[in-house]
């Protein structure tokens, strides 16, 4: 495996950011109403007290019956970034939220994920090149 960042400037000068093609939905279901197919089907989980929220294709979600009214593109940060550093999540959320983009960041072991409204994808993926650019964390 690469070498791990932690620093907040090392993880942002390094994130890398790379869009997805693939269009995404965020459902959630009570347990007992997810078939072990969708379980398998599904990018992540996560067990919430209201039910299981999943993350699923526009296509898987729409053969299951499963709104699709709010599709997300997937922006994966490339850095390898420790699961203790600071900051990087901060920094990207941030930039995001100062232009008026939504996001849901998904952190997993090797890298975090950025999950944007379909339609703010592109202007995303570019005020993230442009903060890695600047390599700045205020």
């Amino acid at each position: 495996m690469p070498d791990v960042v932690s620093s907040a400037h090392d993880m942002i000068s390094s994130m890398s950011p790379f869009l997805r093609r693939e269009r995404y939905v965020f459902v959630s279901l009570p347990e007992g109403e997810i078939g072990t197919s969708l379980l398998q089907e599904a990018l992540a989980t996560y067990r919430e007290d209201e039910g299981m929220s999943l993350i699923l294709s526009v296509d898987v979600a729409r053969q299951a019956g499963l709104p699709v009214d709010q599709p997300m593109r997937c922006i994966t940060l490339k850095v390898f970034s420790s699961l203790e550093g600071v900051g990087l999540t901060a920094a990207v959320s941030r930039v995001l939220a100062e232009n008026g983009i939504a996001c849901n960041m998904v952190s997993a072991f090797h890298h975090d994920h950025v999950f944007v409204p379909e339609a703010d994808a592109e202007q995303a993926v570019n005020l993230l090149k442009d903060l890695q650019s600047a390599g700045i964390v205020s």
